[in-house]
């Protein structure tokens, strides 16, 4: 038999950010039933995203950038009124598994956050509708304290192609909460980065030169794990063909990606394909 607890609606706050994002957000939304409040912010889609989102639920915010900072989940983390401080930024593309929702309850169930600033989160990639069980898995800060966490200001403004959300860099704590700590939640969401070849090429070509620009100004900031900052500085050294290179055998090899055949070799030659020649 279920008790209260396992029933009663999550105290967090999920906030996803969309742009043209109708081919997933209804079922994006749908695995988020678990959570007391779920936010749409929107950058002036031009499909139905907004509409699915409100039909599911969601309540929806239009988000214009000056071209400054804030960016997009900054924005999200200063103006947007919510039930609860604890915030989950969930991308469009991201399915929020059972086993996760559990282990937060868990969590929350044994007072984990009143010690904790915020969650890492992995992201298990899904091919062709399966989730790959080996190999590389993002690793997101995405699940925060918004009174103790916020995103930081940094020098690429003048970057091509330059975009009005955050990119691959992590929140950071606010001044005086640094006794606060960092988690890691294991169980995975599932990203469906791949469901659109095409779009997601375009959107990565993007992202390589912006993180040849923050490479070029050292713009980066500081990755709160001290073993993280050290990785990504030897990482950033390297020329490109070595970092795909690396990023290859990490994903297929040290990860154990060849454990999920062709499709955990796409995943590796695809980070390959990223890092040596975008």
């Amino acid at each position: 038999m279920s008790s209260d607890a396992d029933t009663r609606k999550l105290p967090i706050t999920v906030m996803i950010v969309t742009r043209n994002e109708e081919a997933m957000i209804e079922k994006t939304i749908g695995a988020l039933q678990d959570f007391d409040e779920i936010i749409v912010i929107d950058s002036h889609s031009t499909d139905t995203t907004l509409q699915r989102a409100m039909n599911c639920g969601a309540t929806a915010y239009q988000f214009d950038w000056n071209g400054q900072y804030p960016k997009k989940r900054g924005w999200c983390l200063d103006q947007i009124p919510s039930r609860h401080d604890w915030i989950f930024f969930v991308d469009a593309d991201e399915i929020v598994t059972p086993a996760c929702v559990a282990e937060l309850r868990a969590l929350w169930q044994h007072g984990a956050p009143e010690k904790t600033a915020g969650f890492f989160v992995k992201g298990r990639y899904v091919l062709d509708g399966h989730p790959l069980q080996f190999g590389l898995k993002n690793n997101k800060l995405c699940l925060l304290d918004r009174t103790k966490m916020e995103y930081p200001v940094i020098d690429d403004l003048d970057c091509p192609q330059i975009g009005d959300i955050e990119g691959h860099y992590q929140p950071v704590r606010k001044s005086g909460c640094y006794i606060f700590g960092i988690g890691q939640i294991k169980a995975p969401i599932d990203h469906h980065a791949f469901a659109d070849p095409q779009r997601w090429e375009r959107r990565h070509r993007r992202y390589a030169a912006w993180e040849r620009c923050m490479d070029r100004k050292k713009a980066w900031p500081r990755d709160l794990v001290s073993s993280r900052q050290i990785a990504k500085e030897v990482f950033r050294s390297l020329p490109p063909f070595y970092r795909g290179v690396v990023m290859f055998a990490h994903s297929f090899i040290v990860k154990g990606g060849f454990l999920d055949g062709k499709d955990g070799y796409r995943l590796a030659k695809s980070r390959f394909d990223y890092y040596a020649h975008y």
